[in-house]
């Protein structure tokens, strides 16, 4: 490998690394008011929300929006199992099997 590559590598890291990280160290020098608080936990769940969202509806310009039959069907199951465990990796899991067993059946 040339060393500019390897540098490119490098600055693709930093670059990727920075933005995640300095939030981070920042926020624990600061004091936050109760308010935000509250703001702020609901982000993760908005955020999975709209992920859900965006992989179970097919939207084309100018039609309504169409849910997609597999990802809708992989998600009872997956969603079943969050109800009951609230563990991100068996609802993870959950929906790369179901989804997997899905398309190999259908």
């Amino acid at each position: 490998m040339s060393s500019t590559f390897l540098l490119m590598i490098a600055g693709c890291f930093v670059v990727t690394w920075l933005p995640r990280i300095l939030p981070f160290v920042f926020a624990k020098k600061l004091e936050f008011p109760e308010k935000l608080h509250l703001f702020l936990s609901y982000l993760p769940i908005c955020i999975l929300g709209a992920l859900l969202f965006q992989s179970i509806l097919s939207v084309q310009e100018g039609r309504p929006p169409v849910l997609k039959f597999q990802e809708t069907l992989a998600c009872i199951p997956t969603l079943i199992v969050g109800y009951y465990t609230k563990d991100l990796m068996k609802i993870v899991i959950t929906g790369i099997i179901t989804i997997a067993v899905i398309r190999l059946v259908l």
